[in-house]
């Protein structure tokens, strides 16, 4: 078993993406999402990731219900800092009044004592990132939380925020069509020994051969639909991208999914993917990339098939994007 270092703690290579059990991706199916979650740990995950976000609090609930028994089998992730206005809209909030609120109902929903490792989930520019940390820092020292991480943040913000508190983990998208994270983050992150937990790394389905035609095979809530990359004048360019892929993942003796996530495994010893689903069959192809061995020339020829300059569409939408702290590639 490939394990990796997350701060204190050490984790096996590829961790579970928990959101799409109750958010973003269609209706969810809590039947399978509660199969998937027990199988889960006995396939070899340990490292189990949630946020308040995913459904505001749904799924924290679900993981609380279900993995309640089973809390010392796994490190656990959650997030604080995207909120409900009274509106039903989610809002970015990093005040310390904010944080502790929903740390507190965290808990409660996670039915646990501590969470061990826990994101400031979005920075909020109306905020110095002093102040979210430090309070971070305080739930910390009250043994509410064990570690401290931060999402979708830049390389000066992490710095920055490193220095009120160690930060044991930096979590930003991460994978062949999303490479921003190589601008600086990366480095920063294996400079300052911060573990870098790579979410959509099988770039949202994309890179997984299975998803044709968005337009036809996502619900009507799918968040796919409002990313540039999945809009029908972008889609069918970069499925052009996946023949030359998928012939690599053949020449590998594993499936494209599996591939995306040994590219990532043997791009740094301080990356640990996160694949979501909430489907089993899913779940254990997602875990089997772990024995999957790439050679130095298939990483390159991959690192030359989908990049940034190869992938059409942006990341985010402009109103997505004003959200994001992270460096940008040139347009």
């Amino acid at each position: 078993m490939q394990t990796r270092k997350l701060g204190p703690f050490t984790v096996n290579a590829i961790g579970l993406g928990c959101m799409s059990m109750s958010h973003a991706y269609g209706t969810p199916d809590l039947v399978e999402a509660e199969r998937t979650l027990n199988a889960a740990l006995d396939i070899g995950y340990n490292f189990l990731d949630t946020a308040y976000l995913y459904g505001f609090g749904k799924n924290e609930e679900l993981l609380g219900r279900v993995m309640k028994a089973r809390r010392q089998q796994f490190v656990l992730a959650s997030k604080c800092g995207i909120v409900k206005s009274p509106e039903g809209k989610r809002v970015i909030d990093g005040s310390p009044a904010s944080i502790r609120a929903t740390c507190e109902g965290s808990l409660q929903r996670l039915q646990t004592e501590v969470i061990d490792l826990y994101y400031l989930h979005r920075r909020d520019f109306k905020v110095p990132i002093e102040d979210s940390v430090g309070e971070l820092s305080r739930l910390v020292e009250e043994g509410k939380v064990r570690a401290i991480g931060l999402s979708e943040v830049s390389a000066a913000t992490l710095r920055k925020a490193h220095k009120v508190h160690p930060v044991t983990a930096l979590q930003t998208e991460y994978s062949l069509w999303s490479r921003n994270a190589e601008i600086a983050v990366l480095d920063t992150c294996q400079q300052l020994d911060i573990a870098f937990v790579a979410f959509s790394p099988l770039a949202r389905g994309f890179l997984t051969g299975k998803l044709n035609d968005p337009q036809a095979q996502l619900e009507a809530g799918d968040i796919r639909h409002n990313f540039p990359r999945f809009y029908p004048e972008n889609y069918p360019k970069n499925l052009q991208l996946l023949p030359a892929y998928q012939q690599i993942a053949r020449e590998a003796g594993c499936t494209p999914a599996q591939l995306a996530l040994a590219w990532l495994l043997a791009k740094a010893p301080h990356i640990i993917p996160i694949p979501g689903t909430r489907h089993l069959d899913y779940a254990i192809e997602n875990f089997g990339a772990i024995n999957v061995k790439l050679a130095a020339a298939q990483v390159a020829k991959l690192d030359a098939i989908i990049n940034h300059e190869t992938v059409v569409g942006d990341r985010y939408n402009p109103p997505t994007q004003t959200e994001i702290d992270t460096e940008q590639f040139p347009s």
